[in-house]
């Protein structure tokens, strides 16, 4: 699938749910791979805050981002309207710290973007793939966040508030295509009772019966709802029979749960990327959500590294064996670190190494507990890059590689006796004046071991 953008910008206006204040939105098309950003175009220098999960400061009833002095409060709306719709890239301009509300739903900007239409890009999407299970657990709460493998999209979500009148209630989106329809149109909630502690906290401050809600989960008699009526500037307030406080029927019967599944969709956005894996939610809320999206983003980088990983099939011949590589390198026995390379291309070189414990280095290095040295796998990498450069020399074997500079080197994983260390070393830029930079990755199975540049020099043997 292509990236998408919109057509052309669009415009919304309405009251920020915390801050009370009037905020109007305005989308603007973006360039491919530009994601989603938002410009607060009320602040000096007019700074510009990434949809990113680590950008959240804040998931106290909604999710806020924040990068030094701009603030961008109750996002998950917009963002989940977003993923929702595919939409890749876009910028978001506001006069204001918080996205307005609207009817508490995503709705409003569902329509506002379909009138203007989607634009198909030219680069494809980068999906993450869930590869295996990502699970996200607290014991305390019984929140429970879980992703597996699936090739499209999709999410379930589960909720249980102890409240005889919501009981639990569970909601499911099979493919993204039906978002519009049976989610974003799903309102916020909020139970009678929590009103005065929210009000308490100098939150709601734009809080309507026509953008959320109220839910009267217990007995309350008509006292408390003419002060409540009162806070929220209505003559009075009632109660049907189903407990909803607002005018308004719901929209679907497990219109809640629905808006938990919209509101999960938001917060996970912030990973940047779109998710192929089925999302479920147990009980989710902002925190949880934006916690399970930052171990999302976390499996997302370390799989994207990975996705240049050389495939190793032992059942297939080496191109160079050991001997040839001792034609082109003047190591040997027991410090030439590479058994066999596996695949090499004018910028690109594989090498095998077995690692077992009759290794001469481990009798002293740790002997009671194994570990293959970290300089040692740069040596292995090292040589690996060694074949490549000298294959390409006319007199190969006449030419040896010193190390010049090992630099931004990381050692992630212990390297022990049994392991098959692959290692790929890649040209960072031509050869010139025998000058050789690459880039190093060891792996272990599906786990990056070690990785660094190194920087090395080619220089012809002295004749004798």
């Amino acid at each position: 699938m292509k990236q998408h953008t919109i057509k052309k910008s669009v415009t919304l206006s309405g009251i920020g749910l915390h801050t009370g204040i009037k905020v109007t939105a305005t989308l603007f098309p973006a360039p491919e791979n530009h994601g989603i950003k938002f410009k607060r175009i009320d602040l000096e220098e007019h700074p510009t805050v990434v949809a990113d999960v680590d950008r959240v400061s804040s998931t106290n009833r909604s999710t806020t981002l924040e990068k030094g002095d701009a603030k961008i409060a109750t996002v998950e709306h917009l963002l989940s309207a977003l993923m929702g719709l595919n939409v890749d890239n876009i910028m978001v301009e506001l006069d204001g710290p918080e996205i307005p509300i609207m009817d508490g739903s995503a709705l409003p900007f569902v329509n506002a973007i379909l009138e203007v239409g989607l634009e198909e890009q030219q680069e494809e999407r980068e999906y993450f793939q869930i590869e295996e299970p990502i699970t996200y657990k607290d014991e305390e709460t019984g929140v429970e966040l879980l992703a597996i493998p699936s090739e499209t999209f999709q999410i379930t979500t589960m909720i249980d508030f102890d409240s005889e009148l919501l009981g639990q209630q569970y909601a499911y989106l099979e493919d993204i295509d039906q978002y519009a329809r049976e989610i974003a149109p799903c309102r916020t909630f909020v139970f009678l009772h929590e009103l005065q502690h929210l009000l308490a906290q100098n939150l709601i401050k734009g809080g309507d019966l026509d953008n959320a809600i109220v839910i009267a989960d217990r007995p309350v008699n008509q006292a408390n709802l003419d002060v409540l009526a009162k806070q929220l500037g209505k003559s009075n307030i009632t109660i049907d029979k189903e407990g909803i406080v607002n005018t308004t029927s719901l929209k679907f019967q497990n219109e809640p749960a629905r808006h938990k599944l919209l509101d999960v969709i938001g917060d996970i956005a912030l990973v940047g990327k779109p998710i192929k894996g089925r999302i479920v939610a147990i009980k989710p809320g902002h925190t949880a959500n934006v916690a399970f999206a930052k171990l999302l983003k976390q499996h997302y980088l370390e799989q994207r590294k990975l996705k240049g990983k050389p495939k190793y099939d032992p059942n297939k011949p080496a191109i160079y064996d050991t001997v040839h590589i001792m034609k082109l390198l003047p190591h040997r026995h027991p410090f030439l670190l590479v058994d066999k390379i596996i695949e090499i291309t004018e910028n690109m070189v594989v090498g095998i190494k077995n690692v077992t414990y009759d290794e001469y280095f481990f009798s002293g290095h740790f002997p009671d507990n194994p570990v293959f040295p970290g300089v040692l796998q740069m040596e292995a990498l090292a040589q690996v890059g060694g074949v490549l450069a000298l294959a390409q020399q006319e007199d190969a074997g006449n030419w040896d590689t010193y190390f010049v500079k090992i630099d931004k080197t990381k050692f992630k994983q212990k390297v022990l006796p049994g392991d098959t260390l692959i290692l790929k070393m890649e040209l960072m830029a031509p050869i010139r004046r025998g000058i050789v930079q690459m880039y190093g990755t060891a792996y272990v199975g599906n786990k990056i071991v070690s990785e660094g540049e190194l920087t090395a020099q080619i220089v012809r043997r002295k004749s004798e």
